[in-house]
């Protein structure tokens, strides 16, 4: 399970996000994360699947790795959608009940849209930043969208700096972490046998060595980061400057389009089922 997490991975690749300015990708990315929550309709919903799939065809990501990054949250989704269904009350009768809980309709399909949203933000994150940007790229283009953040003395660039070597390090921490449980498998240690307690006391072996771990590498790259002369912003130039080119603009007005059509969608959908509503009460009190 350990080794399925691809959450920060890089991917090289030749592919048209591949080739994308940073920047591009960031404000699609944003654009993609806001319009999840948008999502309020069936056709917004396959509208916005089509739109994923595209992108990973663009992004020639195999999806034996798309969905190896989503097998993780398995558990935690059906976990939240358990909860979602049984707490979530609706109208008229419900569908089965036992002990003290009650199953609705609405319940089902909220717990089914809200899966479906942590799925699509997970799988478009990824595949327009983590899996096709690396961590560089993403430094540089984070620290260029957020420059204007300087003239009121915001540390732009050490806040880049720290979130690419966080991104960094996450699959290098999930390697360790599968090293030392191997490690302790091979000792006799059991973390999947006995009660919840008792694998979360199995735990621990991995916890300490990991943290000692982390500790010594974040202080051997404060080393190496100083015997380089690293002294963040401050007089730093760059061999390769971002410069955006035809294919981003015409991304970024595709994205501008789909988002705009996305809003276009949600407002008509409030609006006809308001009619709706006024309609009903319109002719019950007929």
């Amino acid at each position: 399970m350990i080794s399925d997490i691809t959450l920060g991975q890089f991917f090289p690749g030749s592919s048209i996000l591949h080739r994308l300015d940073p920047r591009t990708k960031l404000l699609l990315s944003l654009l993609y994360i806001i319009g999840v929550f948008l999502l309020n309709t069936p056709m917004a919903f396959i509208l916005y699947t089509l739109i994923t799939l595209s992108l990973i065809l663009a992004s020639r990501i195999s999806m034996r790795v798309i969905l190896k990054g989503i097998k993780p949250i398995v558990i935690v989704l059906i976990f939240t959608m358990i909860i979602n269904i049984l707490l979530t009350s609706g109208e008229g009768e419900p569908l089965f009940s036992f002990l003290i809980f009650a199953v609705y309709k609405e319940g089902i399909i909220r717990a089914f849209f809200m899966a479906y949203r942590v799925i699509m933000l997970i799988v478009g994150s990824s595949v327009l930043l983590t899996y096709t940007t690396s961590p560089i790229a993403l430094t540089d283009g984070l620290e260029s969208l957020l420059s204007p953040l300087k003239l009121i003395k915001v540390p732009v660039h050490l806040f880049a700096m720290m979130m690419t070597i966080a991104l960094r390090f996450i699959p290098t921490l999930i390697e360790e972490t599968e090293t030392i449980m191997n490690a302790q498998k091979s000792r006799g240690a059991n973390f999947t046998e006995g009660s919840i307690i008792k694998r979360a006391r199995a735990l621990i072996p991995i916890l300490v060595p990991l943290f000692v771990s982390s500790f010594k590498r974040a202080e051997e790259l404060a080393v190496a980061m100083e015997c380089r002369c690293y002294r963040g912003d401050v007089g730093r130039t760059k061999m390769n400057k971002l410069k955006y080119r035809l294919r981003d603009i015409l991304w970024l007005t595709v994205g501008a389009l789909l988002f705009a059509g996305l809003i276009l969608l949600s407002v008509k959908s409030a609006e006809l089922s308001a009619l709706g509503e006024a309609m009903r009460i319109l002719f019950y009190k007929i």
